[in-house]
């Protein structure tokens, strides 16, 4: 059984309405190669794209052949066609410094970069990746520089962290504890300082027992340089997501065809469904096919069993036929019997003759009967695992993307991958046995 509808690739990228192709899913199932082959088919069918990655193992960068991404877009050399082809590696601190500098005045910027408790919110602060993919996203698209912008989105254990992150920073700086340590700086002048010192003295005693004196100083300096730019963040945040959610905007979910990684994307079409995300489909990476796919696995391993004993392989029934051979039957001449096996009289074969080379053979055939019987297993496994997925969401389109014999480390494996990705039709399965 397979999904009813086939995802085709090359009609999203060819679409000049599709600006944003957003790669999602969980960790480990090949969103970065995904984004980058999705980026350079796009780039050489005539498109001026910038693929934006947050992948810290940088396989991009070497697949691309550049010695390293920051968070400047380089050109990718070496490209086929009309179109250019820029890629990036989100820089979350660097973003986060380009968003206090684009929003505050220089001395009150350099207050801000040069405080303990900022150097560390933006190193470190939990969703700030993800936050800063967002901002870097809308910095992007804002520029209008790129027909195409790919986005792989960063490596969760939490699905969609992405588009939960930008709430949440907000709702951290818009919190009540963030309100309270800004209001001093608000009111300004004695007023503010009269308020800091009996309003807040008990709060303030509090938390530098807990946080230490040093660190709620800087918190409070960090917050009062901070005080003009909180606005823009949810401003900025709330503009992202909504991008998102807008016309020219592509979800891609990506999974392997295994059930733990199908799982994870059910749950992504279910979010963006909620979130109105436009998703398009599903690329189901890493499909194992065969060429021999008429062969079961159970044929399989039964003539791996008659080849598992000499001189069984020929005979129709086995050892039974063996014995029941006029050959060899009722013979009292043990030349009848080697003469029949292949044998001497210890019943080995003698080393270099034709019936040992021929069990050499029936070795070897074993084995790759044996190794085809497991991948037909491995097939029927995925495709048992890919047929709950479509019968629960029958509404999203599939690709099939065949797995390849090794990893891609330059832009002739990316092609490949693209040439996958546009092939459209599921891979052939196997017939039932």
């Amino acid at each position: 059984m397979a999904s009813s509808r086939v995802l085709d690739v090359d009609a999203l990228l060819d679409d000049p309405k599709t600006r944003i192709v957003v790669c999602c899913g969980s960790g480990g199932v090949g969103k970065t190669t995904t984004a980058a082959a999705l980026g350079l088919r796009a780039a050489e069918r005539g498109r001026k794209v910038v693929v934006l990655t947050i992948d810290p193992a940088r396989r991009l960068a070497q697949s691309m052949g550049i010695d390293s991404l920051d968070n400047v877009p380089r050109r990718v050399k070496g490209t086929d066609g009309g179109g250019e082809l820029h890629a990036m590696m989100l820089d979350m601190k660097r973003t986060f410094d380009e968003v206090v500098e684009a929003h505050a005045d220089r001395e009150r910027a350099a207050a801000i970069l040069a405080n303990p408790f900022y150097q560390s919110l933006s190193a470190g602060f939990a969703g700030t990746q993800e936050y800063m993919a967002m901002e870097k996203l809308g910095q992007l698209r804002a520029r209008d520089e790129w027909d195409l912008i790919v986005v792989d989105t960063p490596p969760s254990r939490s699905a969609l962290d992405f588009l939960d992150a930008p709430k949440r920073l907000g709702s951290f700086l818009d919190g009540r504890l963030i309100r309270l340590l800004t209001a001093p700086a608000k009111l300004g002048g004695r007023a503010g300082m009269a308020f800091l010192n009996v309003g807040m003295s008990m709060m303030t005693g509090t938390l530098g027992k807990l946080l230490g004196g040093q660190l709620l100083k800087d918190v409070q300096t960090f917050v009062a340089a901070m005080d003009t730019t909180f606005g823009g963040f949810r401003t900025r945040a709330d503009a992202t997501y909504k991008l998102l959610q807008a016309p020219g905007t592509a979800f891609l979910v990506v999974a392997a065809p295994e059930r733990d990684a199908l799982r994870e994307a059910a749950y992504f079409v279910e979010r963006l469904a909620a979130e109105n995300m436009p998703l398009v489909g599903l690329v189901l990476n890493r499909v194992h096919g065969s060429g021999a796919g008429r062969l079961s696995a159970e044929r399989a391993l039964d003539a791996a069993e008659n080849l598992a004993d000499p001189g069984i392989a020929d005979q129709g029934d086995g050892k039974a036929g063996l014995r029941n051979s006029p050959e060899t039957y009722g013979s009292s001449e043990p030349r009848a019997a080697e003469a029949a096996t292949g044998t001497d009289a210890s019943g080995a074969s003698p080393e270099g003759s034709p019936a040992d080379e021929e069990r050499s053979v029936d070795r070897l055939a074993e084995g790759l009967l044996r190794l085809h019987a497991e991948r037909m297993h491995l097939l029927a496994r995925e495709q048992r695992t890919r047929d709950r997925f479509t019968a629960r969401h029958p509404e999203v389109a599939v690709v099939d993307v065949p797995a390849l014999p090794g990893d891609v480390h330059d832009l002739t494996g990316l092609r490949d991958i693209g040439d996958r990705l546009a092939a459209g039709a599921p891979t052939e399965r196997p017939e039932p046995s």
